[in-house]
């Protein structure tokens, strides 16, 4: 664990010193329709624990250079550098959405292009699918990439929220890594993340309250690295995560921005306009504080996670039944959260009409 206390006190350190220059240059979070703080509070965080998984990730791939690592992972940090620094340029001026894109494309194919891709649909042949060929594993590594970088961002929106359920989610691939194969680095870099986040979290968890956000530039890189996690095999072993697992293990951010996206196709709304339709601000309607949701979203995730670690270790086709289990849970959660947010909505719409009345 010599890696993951370097990212640590790297994290640690990095985010308490752009902690320091953001409040002498009142660099702030800009206040919008979908923000729920109050306050001048940094939005530069991700800048730190980002620097910090870096500096470790690099030295891993120059330590254990025989897992497949080593130069072949150079383009890799090279996209999660791109990746961090349009976020951060986005932190300090909005950036056309298309521009942003265009750079995720191509830190995307910067982890394609070295074959860190999705290899198998499943652990095993079910209804023809089995090993991916290459004309579909590279596109839909790519677009696996560029969406799970979005992702991430759309439920960072309450203290500690989602830094705590990216932690959980890689901390799960550092152990689901251990029960697929002997390869060390992916462990290594899968714990490294998870100890760089928990050296944000220091300053970030609603008790007492968060000193500084990540910023569009942490939340972009952090969904970037999340997403690479399952890919970063040592090369031709054919032991990396197959997507429906992966997926079930960021169903949270994928679920919150499908919704997302579908809520505002169907209104009419601009793809990446800002609401208070995601499932935290759904929460927080029906009562609950920072820390409560917190504790609701963090223990699914933890459900989740356990639901997919089983479905790794199950062979045959019962390993597919308990992931479509991780799958309804995550499905059954948040169409009651959505119900039940539906339903105070409506109460408290008839309670101003009867003060109106009266």
């Amino acid at each position: 664990m010599g890696f993951a206390g370097l990212s640590f006190f790297l994290s640690v350190l990095l985010v308490a010193l752009v902690l320091h220059i953001s409040r002498r240059k009142s660099w702030y979070d800009r206040l919008d329709e979908r923000k729920i703080h109050f306050g001048n509070v940094p939005r530069l965080g991700g800048v730190g624990f980002s620097l910090a998984f870096i500096i470790v990730s690099v030295v891993i791939s120059l330590a254990v250079p025989e897992e497949g690592y080593g130069l072949r992972f150079l383009p890799v940090v090279a996209g999660m550098i791109i990746v961090l620094c349009i976020g951060v340029m986005d932190d300090f001026s909005p950036l056309p959405p298309r521009i942003k894109l265009v750079f995720q494309f191509i830190a995307a194919l910067l982890v394609a292009v070295p074959g860190y891709t999705f290899h198998r649909f499943f652990f095993f042949d079910i209804g023809g699918f089995g090993e991916l060929a290459p004309w579909i594993s590279y596109p839909v590594t790519v677009l696996w990439l560029v969406g799970m970088t979005n992702a991430v961002n759309f439920i960072d929106g309450v203290d500690g929220l989602s830094g705590g359920i990216s932690l959980l989610s890689a901390a799960t691939f550092g152990f689901i890594s251990l029960v697929l194969s002997d390869n060390g680095g992916v462990p290594l870099l899968s714990f490294s993340l998870a100890a760089a986040l928990a050296g944000f979290l220091v300053f970030n968890l609603p008790l007492p309250g968060a000193k500084i956000f990540m910023g569009d530039g942490g939340a972009l890189f952090l969904g970037f690295t999340l997403a690479l996690l399952p890919l970063a095999d040592r090369g031709g072993d054919m032991l990396t995560l197959p997507l429906p697992y992966a997926a079930a293990l960021l169903f949270i951010p994928i679920l919150d921005v499908t919704a997302a996206v579908w809520r505002r196709l169907r209104d009419g709304h601009p793809v990446d306009r800002p609401d208070r339709g995601h499932v935290h601000h759904k929460l927080m309607n029906l009562g609950l504080d920072a820390k409560k949701i917190d504790a609701v979203l963090w223990s699914l995730q933890i459900m989740m996670g356990a639901l997919v670690y089983i479905a790794v270790k199950t062979p045959g086709p019962r390993s597919v039944a308990i992931l479509a289990a991780a799958y309804l849970s995550g499905v059954a959660f948040f169409s009651a959260v959505h119900f039940m947010n539906r339903a105070a909505a409506a109460r408290k719409k008839a309670a101003r009409g009867n003060r109106n009345d009266a």
